[in-house]
């Protein structure tokens, strides 16, 4: 039973997979397209793209998105949205949660993908970690991006957690970049994306929800950068207790 449990998993990833790739195609000449639209109208146009192509994806495959709000959002506002981490499937909610401009901060080594990496550049804001030349330079496009009225999302614990515990370890800089520039912090939780593919293999897809949680806001007005550990540790409990509250676990 548990073998034809995992052959099933593993066909429906693989039907799932070439379904993404069957819209990625899709989406590819209109992406080219909103390019020539400049970085702020153009990327905005590629985000609303990059939206409708995971809608299609979900309807493919069984998926459902659902936004869940413990307060009202207003998304005329700008954020510092920060968000959980520990799948692949943590990046469909980003795009079909969003209703405003934003911008993703995301790993440089997503580019080496084919024909994804095309897209995957023109949509985020690299980081590239390797020295302080080069995340100097994604400091500046975020704080770019926000001088123009554009949302930042971050992963503030960087990678996948693969740890026992609700959240890893936060860095700092969503939390620098959110006092620097005194934009409020906006928690979200992807409280479903383990169960529809765990991190420890990319065949373990299944159908169902996949919903995103809005916290309440936390804002960071007259906070200095010696308030950059105590703001982190803010919304490393507040998202914590909110985790636990919705069953959520990493196994």
């Amino acid at each position: 039973m548990k073998f034809t449990l995992q052959l099933l998993k593993a066909i429906y990833s693989i039907y799932a997979l070439l379904v993404f790739i069957f819209w990625m195609f899709i989406a590819l000449p209109f992406v080219f397209i909103a390019l020539l639209f400049g970085t702020v109208k153009g990327g905005n146009l590629i985000y609303r793209i990059c939206k409708i192509w995971a809608f299609c994806w979900y309807c493919c495959i069984g998926v459902w998105h659902r936004n869940i709000y413990e307060v009202a959002h207003d998304a005329s506002k700008q954020y510092i949205f920060v968000a959980n981490h520990i799948s692949y499937m943590d990046i469909p909610p980003i795009v079909l949660t969003m209703n405003q401009p934003y911008r993703v901060l995301g790993k440089y080594e997503m580019v080496k993908y084919p024909v994804f990496g095309w897209i995957y550049r023109a949509a985020v804001i690299l980081v590239d970690r390797s020295n302080a030349e080069k995340r100097a330079k994604s400091v500046r496009a975020l704080k770019a991006a926000l001088a123009k009225g554009i949302s930042i999302f971050i992963f503030p614990e960087g990678t996948f957690n693969e740890t026992d515990a609700v959240l890893k370890t936060f860095f700092d800089g969503a939390f620098r970049l959110a006092i620097e520039n005194q934009t409020p912090i906006k928690p979200l939780l992807f409280i479903d994306t383990i169960r529809r593919m765990h991190y420890s293999s990319l065949f373990s897809l299944t159908p169902g929800p996949n919903r995103v949680v809005y916290l309440e806001t936390i804002p960071v007005d007259g906070l200095t950068m010696n308030d950059v550990t105590k703001l982190k540790q803010q919304v490393f409990d507040t998202m914590a207790e909110a985790l636990q509250r919705y069953g959520y676990t990493t196994k």
